[in-house]
């Protein structure tokens, strides 16, 4: 009798923590079902172009898929703002004070960079250069870091821009010292290697074919050197796409790009106006007292989900 005694016992308690083991897990099940509720996708554009920009300032690289990693878009050996020039000091130079820099290709195969532009040769050089010296940048108001190409890369840049003193290129890899984006909002672990700002900035044409209708010519998206192209959506409709969803890529929206004088220089001519568009989008795109006297036209990004993305990708707003 004390054995069936203690093996109902025994029993009950079994009982009990199983009851009490399956309450629990549908209470998680029904609060993953509740979580994936709550999250909603609506599909609000499509990706029309996706631009690489290897060399700051330089000229776009548009590919039909990138891969997109916190610090950018990647295709292949190129990576997105991963070069530099700058001066033996290492402050950076841009096409604000060089606008023919706009003009300058670079590309990248076989462990081969290439460099063109107008009347000058073709000048290839090893991706790789482990010996070479490290220079200590500045690009904006950020320290960095970047590997030195080489002299005959720097006196092909010297003699194209016709410089007053001698310029370098430098390019960024993943051991040297990168940057914290300056402005406020970007997370504290986000890290970029020579953009102005973000890893990646979307704009869509819809904007852009907003400002052409208000000007007397036409103007091409790579004044604006967006990452993405956004197609099929209303002007300025991705101010408002806080979250959003490319393929497996998530990216969060920081803040407006804030446009400067570089907008107004022709990315075919690399003559520098100075005057427009800037002078019509500061007219109507004041929109975010941050950026003060800086007109919004495209949006930053910060990575949140790495994957890649392809041209046609249909792109989600994420909600909850």
């Amino acid at each position: 009798m004390d054995f069936l005694v203690k093996l109902f016992a025994q029993n009950r308690r079994v009982a009990f923590y199983m009851t009490g083991t399956a309450v629990a897990l549908l209470g998680l099940a029904l609060g993953y079902k509740y979580t994936r509720r709550q999250r909603k996708l609506t599909r609000v554009g499509v990706v029309s172009q996706l631009l690489l920009h290897p060399l700051k300032s330089g000229k776009a690289v548009c590919v039909p898929a990138a891969e997109c990693v916190r610090m950018g878009l990647k295709c292949g050996e190129l990576r997105d703002r991963h070069w530099l020039v700058i001066t033996e000091d290492g402050h950076m130079v841009t096409g604000r004070q060089q606008p023919r820099l706009v003009l300058v290709s670079l590309t990248c195969e076989g462990g081969q960079v290439c460099l063109n532009a107008p009347e000058m040769e073709e000048l290839r050089f090893p991706l790789h250069q482990p010996t070479n010296p490290i220079f200590k940048c500045r690009v904006f108001s950020s320290d960095t870091e970047g590997r030195d190409c080489g002299d005959e890369v720097s006196n092909w840049f010297t003699r194209y821009l016709a410089a007053d003193k001698t310029l370098r290129l430098v390019h960024f890899e993943p051991q040297l010292k990168a940057r914290t984006p300056p402005n406020n909002g970007f997370p504290k672990d986000d890290k970029v290697a020579y953009p102005d700002a973000a890893p990646v900035m979307l704009m869509s044409v819809a904007s852009l074919n907003d400002l052409t209708s208000r000007l007397d010519s036409n103007i091409s998206v790579c004044q604006f050197r967006p990452s993405i192209v956004a197609s099929d959506c209303e002007p300025f409709s991705e101010d408002s796409w806080d979250y959003v969803q490319i393929g497996q890529v998530e990216m969060q929206r920081v803040m407006g790009c804030g446009r400067c004088v570089f907008t107004t220089v022709d990315p075919e001519t690399g003559i520098f106006t100075r005057k427009e568009p800037l002078d019509t989008l500061r007219t109507y795109r004041l929109t975010d007292p941050a950026q003060k006297t800086a007109p919004i036209l495209g949006q930053y990004y910060t990575v949140k989900k790495t994957g890649i993305l392809h041209v046609g990708d249909p792109i989600y707003r994420i909600s909850y």
